[in-house]
């Protein structure tokens, strides 16, 4: 096993999605539209408990499909809220059908959802050579000015941490600590 960031547990899931996803630039717009709702979804509860559900948020949120996902009525918010497999939480459903909303809006316009987020690094990722993790910091000035854009255009569940983890799940920062393998294969 690779000597991995410590934040991932060590458990073999957690370890997988280290190795094989987290930091890993991503410019898909619909994929980074729903990274963005789960990164919403996991505000005040841990990454695990996200991460145990993503195949259940995928089936009971259409796929991510925005273009779905904003037609939602009020009988599919309240199933939602039914539905054990995801965190049923109103503010974060109903988060999620606007942020759909959102990101049509964006998308309808004259860039992508992915070039709307990617110009807040110029394009390709920014390298950090954190040592260790306690180095790696919650919020910075470009996730506040991307939070603040985020919000002036309509998300919700966009404060400046959740989009800092954001960043970092979708490989816009590598926060990497310098001794994981994963820091020097995304540099």
């Amino acid at each position: 096993m690779k000597e991995s960031c410590t934040w991932c547990l060590r458990r073999p899931e957690y370890i997988a999605y280290h190795d094989e996803e987290w930091g890993v630039p991503e410019y898909d717009s619909r994929t980074l539209w729903e990274k963005l709702i789960l990164d919403g979804a996991q505000a005040g509860l841990s990454w695990w408990t996200i991460l145990n559900k993503r195949d259940n948020y995928r089936k009971a949120f259409d796929g991510f499909k925005p273009a779905i996902v904003a037609q939602y009525d009020q009988k599919k918010i309240d199933e939602l809220l039914q539905d054990a497999g995801i965190v049923r939480n109103k503010l974060k459903v109903n988060a999620a059908v606007t942020n759909a909303q959102a990101y049509l809006r964006i998308m309808d316009g004259d860039e992508s959802f992915s070039d709307y987020l990617w110009k807040f690094v110029g394009g390709s990722p920014i390298i950090n050579q954190f040592k260790s993790v306690s180095e790696v910091p919650a919020t910075t000035d470009i996730s506040d000015a991307m939070s603040k854009q985020l919000k002036k255009d309509g998300f919700k569940f966009v404060g400046s941490t959740i989009v800092y983890a954001f960043m970092q799940a979708t490989g816009m920062v590598n926060d990497h600590v310098t001794g994981c393998p994963r820091h020097k294969e995304l540099s």
